[in-house]
């Protein structure tokens, strides 16, 4: 039978291991709240952007010019802001990785959950292989969403 103690000791290792498991997910959260927003900008700067091109093609406007720059603008505002969203986020997660490695080294934290993949971090990652295809197609006329 296991000390008061040593039970004591046990059951604070563990509960810190799962604060490492909420901070997790709490970055994950951020990351979320990133992905929210960058999604807007380019989605809203795609749109501006493709409807200001067809008035512009149907002859409704004589120029396009500021409309399409804005566009551009959003959808470059929403790519740079998911980079350094993606860039906080995986320098958040390897601090907390090497954290935890070095207090399950000392014994004061189990660790034996498993840090997985994060599936938001590869959904940022998508969104910003479609942003860096939308801004492609509004600089160059490439890519899939061309005119």
């Amino acid at each position: 039978m296991k000390e008061p103690d040593s039970i004591a000791t046990d059951l604070a290792a563990r509960r810190t291991g799962m604060s490492f498991q909420r901070t997790r997910l709490s970055a994950d959260r951020t990351l979320m709240s990133v992905i929210r927003t960058s999604l807007s900008l380019i989605g809203f700067g795609f749109t501006i952007y493709q409807v200001f091109q067809k008035l512009y093609e149907a002859g409704t406007l004589k120029s396009a010019r500021a409309p399409l720059h804005f566009g551009e603008a959003l959808v470059i505002l929403g790519i740079g802001m998911l980079v350094l969203g993606l860039a906080y986020h995986v320098a958040f997660m390897l601090q907390l990785r090497r954290l935890r490695a070095e207090m399950r080294r000392e014994g004061l934290v189990h660790g034996e959950s498993k840090f997985p993949v994060s599936m938001t971090m590869i959904v940022a990652l998508a969104l910003l292989a479609i942003g860096t295809l939308a801004i492609a197609s509004m600089a160059y006329d490439v890519g899939p969403f061309g005119r």
